[in-house]
Formats: C-alpha cells, sequence, structure tokens
C-alpha cells in the first residue's frame, strides 16, 4: 500500500477537502471523459446527494461543480477569476472549458440538491452527467468524493481500497504493527521508510521540491490568518480571532504576565489562523483534510518558534511521518467527517501531527506510534455537526484543541519507552467501528448536534 505525502498533503482551496475539492477534481475528471467521448456533447447536468447535499451550500459545493465544470482545479484556483467566471456562466447559461465547445449549463435547474437517501458507495456522491441536443444523457459518471480531496468513480470504490497500481516500493507497509516491524527490522525511521517509498517514485528533486512546497503554502497561511481581521462570510457573523489572539501574545512577551498554560494560545492561533482562512476560501493543505487543515501546521510552527533545537531542515521528516500515520488511519478506517464523524478529520489531523512531533523531537518508532495512538484515542466518537453546514462553528476552535492534543500526546510519549497498552491499528479499527455505528445526523449533515442546537442565522 502506498500513500504519498503529497496524497495527504494536497494544495488546495477552501472551505472543503471533500466538498469542495472533490467535487471540482470530479468535475475535471468528467470533462476528460467527455474530452475522449466520440460524441458532441450539448449540455451538462449535475446531482449532489447525501452530505453533499445536506451542507452542500455552507461547504461552496455548488460553486465547486460549477467551477469543475468549468475547467477550475484546486491546485491552481485563482478566486478573482473564478468571480467572473461564475458571473459569466449565470449570464450565459454556459461553461466553456479549455478544449471544448461551449455547453449549456444554467445552475439554477441543472445542478440539483439531492435530499433523499445518500448513494450506496459514501456518504459524499454526485452524479454528473452529458446531454446532447435534445436533452438526453448521452454520458454519465458516479463520483464519491472520499475525503480529504481523494475521488473514485462508482467503479473505482466498488473496485476496493487498494487501488494503487504503481511499482512497488521498498516499505509497503499497510498496518502499525508492520510499519514498526520493517522500522525494526531495517533499522531505519518511519521518515527514513516513508522517504525511501516516495523518492522510489517521485525522485529526489521532485520530491524535495513538492515537500518544501506544502510547508511553504502552509506556513503562508498562517501568516495570512494572523495579520487578517474581520467577518468569516457565510450568514454567522463568526469573527476572526487568530489575529487578535496573536496580537495580545506578542503584546505579552517579555512582560512577565503570561502563565506557562499561554503556550496554548499560541498553538490555538496557529491552527485558527489556517481554518479561519479555508473558511474564507483561501488556499489551504489538506492535512489530511481541509476541515482539519490547521493541525499539523500549527504544530510545526509551535516546534519552529517555540521548542529549543528545532530546525527548518527537518520539516520534512516531520511531513513524512505524520503522512505515514495518515495513510494508515485513510487505508484502514477513514479521514472523512461524513463516513466517520470529526473523529476521522481532526483525530486524523491530531494523530499525524503528534506522530511529527515525536519523530523530530527524538522519538523511536515505538514512540511515534505511541503518540499517534493517544492523539487518536482521545478524539474517538468526535461527531461532525457544522452549524448552517459552514466549516466555522465548532470546526475553527476544534483544529486549536486537536493541536493541543498533539503536542501532549507526543510529549507523553517521550516521557515513555514505547511500549503501552492499546495499539494503534486497535485504536484506528475502532474508529472505523465507531464512525459506522454513529447516526447519519451526527456526520457532516449538519442534521444533529451543535447543528440543530445553536441559532444559526
Amino acid at each position: 500500500m502506498f500513500l504519498s505525502v503529497f496524497d495527504m498533503f494536497k494544495i488546495g482551496v477552501g472551505p472543503s477537502s471533500s466538498h469542495t475539492m472533490g467535487p471540482m477534481v470530479a468535475a475535471a475528471r468528467f470533462l476528460d471523459m467527455i474530452r475522449k467521448a466520440p460524441f458532441a456533447v450539448h449540455g451538462l447536468r449535475a446531482s449532489l446527494h447525501g452530505s453533499l447535499a445536506f451542507t452542500g451550500v455552507g461547504h461552496a459545493t455548488d460553486r465547486a461543480t460549477i467551477l469543475g465544470l468549468a475547467g477550475f482545479l484546486p491546485d491552481s484556483y485563482d478566486a478573482a477569476r473564478a468571480e467572473e467566471t461564475l458571473a459569466h456562466i449565470r449570464e450565459t447559461r454556459q461553461v466553456t472549458p479549455e478544449d471544448l465547445p461551449p455547453m449549456t449549463f444554467d445552475p439554477d435547474t441543472d445542478l440539483l440538491f439531492d435530499y433523499g437517501p445518500a448513494l450506496p458507495g459514501h456518504a459524499n456522491g454526485m452524479i454528473l452527467m452529458a446531454t446532447d441536443a435534445q436533452g438526453d444523457v448521452i454520458l454519465q459518471e458516479t463520483f464519491y468524493s472520499i475525503g480529504g480531496g481523494f475521488v473514485m468513480s462508482a467503479a473505482e470504490l466498488a473496485a476496493g481500497k487498494d487501488t494503487d497500481e504503481g511499482a512497488p516500493v521498498p516499505f509497503p507497509f499497510k498496518t502499525a504493527q508492520e510499519m514498526l516491524d520493517m522500522a525494526r527490522t531495517s533499522g531505519k525511521s518511519i521518515a527514513e521508510m516513508k522517504r525511501a517509498n516516495e523518492v522510489s517514485r517521485n525522485g529526489v528533486e521532485g520530491f524535495r521540491t513538492g515537500v518544501a512546497r506544502v510547508w511553504e503554502v502552509m506556513n503562508d497561511c498562517i501568516d495570512r490568518g494572523l495579520s487578517t481581521d474581520g467577518t468569516l462570510p457565510g450568514g454567522l457573523n463568526v469573527k476572526r480571532r487568530a489575529k487578535a489572539i496573536h496580537d495580545a501574545l506578542l503584546a505579552e512577551r517579555g512582560m512577565n504576565l503570561s502563565a506557562p498554560h499561554t503556550i496554548n494560545d499560541w498553538i490555538s492561533a496557529y491552527a485558527m489562523a489556517v481554518n479561519e482562512e479555508n473558511a474564507a476560501g483561501g488556499q489551504v493543505v489538506t492535512a489530511p483534510t481541509n476541515g482539519a487543515a490547521g493541525v499539523v501546521p500549527a504544530v510545526i510552527r509551535y516546534w519552529l518558534d517555540h521548542v529549543p533545537g528545532a530546525t527548518a531542515s527537518r520539516i520534512d521528516e516531520f511531513l513524512l511521518t505524520a503522512a505515514a500515520i495518515g495513510g494508515l488511519v485513510k487505508y484502514n478506517a477513514s479521514i472523512s467527517g461524513a463516513e466517520a464523524g470529526c473523529q476521522a478529520e481532526v483525530g486524523s489531523a491530531s494523530a499525524m501531527a503528534a506522530a511529527g512531533l515525536c519523530a523530530v523531537m527524538g522519538g523511536t518508532p515505538e514512540q511515534v506510534e505511541n503518540a499517534a495512538e493517544i492523539a487518536l484515542e482521545h478524539h474517538l466518537g468526535m461527531t461532525c455537526d457544522p452549524v448552517k453546514g459552514l466549516v466555522q462553528v465548532p470546526c475553527i476552535e476544534r483544529n486549536g484543541l486537536g493541536a493541543i492534543k498533539a503536542v501532549s500526546a507526543a510529549s507523553l510519549s517521550l516521557r515513555g519507552d514505547g511500549t503501552h497498552f492499546v495499539p494503534l491499528d486497535a485504536v484506528i479499527e475502532t474508529m472505523r467501528q465507531t464512525g459506522h455505528d454513529m447516526h447519519e445526523k451526527y456526520k457532516e449533515t449538519s442534521l444533529g448536534g451543535l447543528a440543530v442546537n445553536v441559532p444559526n442565522c
């Protein structure tokens, strides 16, 4: 099993990897199908199902689908051009993607929110259709946005989890136990094994430049969030808080006013800065999802800015270790809030960040696995209940607390020798079972939890 660090950390756009990035990617794939079709396509239609329907407007799924059908992609998204394109589509009732003739698409009638039962493959399902001049469907595909910006067709999903068809990698671990066994046998760290896998697929230079770009976007996102105030879009009138918290923390430096636990405010400010940017539709990195995008970069920034001996030259080690843990969670359970609740998003992110921090602070593979286990275990059962379907409440603060838990988990694991009672594999399987048993209203539908107990307008 191989999931690249660039699969877990994708550069994209907010507010949601599964509800914004995923539909945009699915639309791009459908356009490629049209380009290869032996017949002319006159118009397009789309229907959104399950969580994509229930929280689609709040998560900008409608915008993402329309823009995707117009040829936009998350990693090259241009916000200004997107607004111009949306206005043009609403005026002309046409989309004009590159290398294709204009096709009719009326956002008011050709994009359907289906609030009935979810499609059978996953809670995040969508059907894209191409029509002829008479309006008859001549090409159709069902796509599932399975979390973290990953998209699979219905046929791909039915084929099974392991869809990696690339060349074999040196260390193909599928479980945490296999990972530990390989580390013990090879004498390598988790990051070293993961690096060997990455280089075998992407080459040394491709890996190096890719990781540098991932951290650059993460760090820039933190800095933008720490320097921007105002009110987030969507109608809840949630005020940005990261800048004010950061300004206050800077003002207190050197004045002996802060209690030791104030370090938690620094960690939270870094995480909240990212998720406020995400909520505003800014550029973020899935880590492993947009809804949990603040945890990993916040812990890296905490380590760089507040931990003696930290050095930017080891950021790749942090990200490699984090990606290894995220890959295990995705392969054996889920990173999708619509499939397993927020335990699968912030819980997974916290486990990834805890593992990465433990590694760069000298942890053994056994201690790294323990750090991830502690962090994920103490997110078990967490629901996904965004108020008004927006990735704001409780999502933004939840990232701050996930980052704090990650730091605590790494610290606890480093106080031990790596032996512990509950293995990470057991916690991942428990998370999968808990997500399966969780009522649908607590899985990113905004039909339960805070979403119905807090005034949202």
